[in-house]
């Protein structure tokens, strides 16, 4: 019998190994679900799903009643699994809602919806008043910076504090790598195949977490299966009014983070947020790049609690 086991196991692991290379990427996709949300209920976090009058919204909840209220925004083409990490340092102080905006993560997409900052700046605002939430403390990252600056100027009853990191919507006096490559004709976030993911996932981070390559597989058969979908999203919210000359309006407390490795937005844009917000606290992270709150979640989590202890 042991002569026959010793036998079989390679031939059990050699089929095993075929099994999973044969289905890479749903194993893959299989794992990076089942691990982020089970990652963020280990925070205490719930997921929901909010209906806002035309659509459903998926977020990830965490309750604290009688507590202020923070909302964090994702970026383009990403989703809510971006900030648990460092919204887990804030649970104890606040109530959390981190949403998928329209056309990202488990919330729908439609072709004929617009992806415009003020589109998403008015669904954030359902959202939250189908959650009863009179005001929150906003923060958002490149798209969810611009969807942040958009929403406490057209929203500022709603708006306790304004937080942008590395925020599109003013545009840089330097280009970025990604704005070199859009000036040649080539949308870094538009792949094809599994190089252009693995160049355009090292644009994102300078010191990105560590992730399994099966579940690196499934983001990238992810981007390869939604190209003309997130096409559209760009294309919607780069033809968005860009916030620069509107800075002026923005009069809730605000913040600006920004790593000055950046490849995906310049860090020479600083001073343009600067000037048009004269009570903005700013911050550049040495050595960081466009995604901060998940390069060194620990530490921004102390410093935007910081910042909200002295509101």
């Amino acid at each position: 019998m042991k002569k026959v086991l010793l036998l079989t196991l390679p031939l059990l692991l050699a089929f095993s190994y075929g099994a999973l290379r044969a289905n890479y990427g749903s194993v893959g996709k299989w794992m990076y679900n089942n691990a982020m949300a089970t990652e963020a209920s280990l925070y205490g976090f719930t997921t929901e799903a909010v209906n806002i009058g035309d659509m459903t919204l998926s977020l990830y909840h965490h309750k604290n009643p009688g507590k202020p209220v923070i909302v964090m925004l994702h970026g383009y083409s990403a989703d809510k699994n971006v900030w648990p990490r460092f919204a887990r340092h804030l649970t104890d102080d606040y109530e959390i809602i981190i949403p998928d905006m329209a056309g990202h993560g488990d919330s729908p997409y439609q072709a004929d919806w617009s992806y415009r900052m003020p589109a998403q700046a008015d669904r954030l605002q359902r959202l939250l008043s189908a959650m009863d939430v009179k005001a929150a403390h906003v923060i958002g990252n490149s798209m969810g910076g611009f969807l942040t600056a958009t929403f406490a100027i057209n929203y500022p009853d709603m708006t306790l504090s304004a937080t942008m990191v590395d925020p599109a919507g003013v545009m840089s006096p330097e280009p970025s790598d990604m704005f070199r490559m859009l000036a040649e004709g080539k949308n870094p976030f538009i792949i094809g195949n599994r190089k252009e993911f693995d160049d355009f996932y090292a644009m994102t981070m300078q010191h990105p977490p560590v992730v399994p390559d099966i579940v690196l597989e499934a983001v990238y058969e992810k981007y390869k299966s939604r190209r003309s979908e997130l096409q559209k999203i760009f294309d919607d919210f780069h033809a968005s009014d860009y916030v620069e000359d509107r800075l002026g309006e923005l009069k809730a407390p605000a913040m600006l983070w920004w790593g000055d490795h950046d490849r995906l937005l310049h860090v020479s844009a600083v001073d343009r947020w600067k000037a048009g917000i004269p009570q903005l606290e700013v911050h550049v992270f040495k050595g960081y790049g466009h995604m901060p709150m998940m390069e060194m979640p620990g530490d921004t989590a102390d410093l935007y609690h910081q910042f909200l202890s002295q509101l």
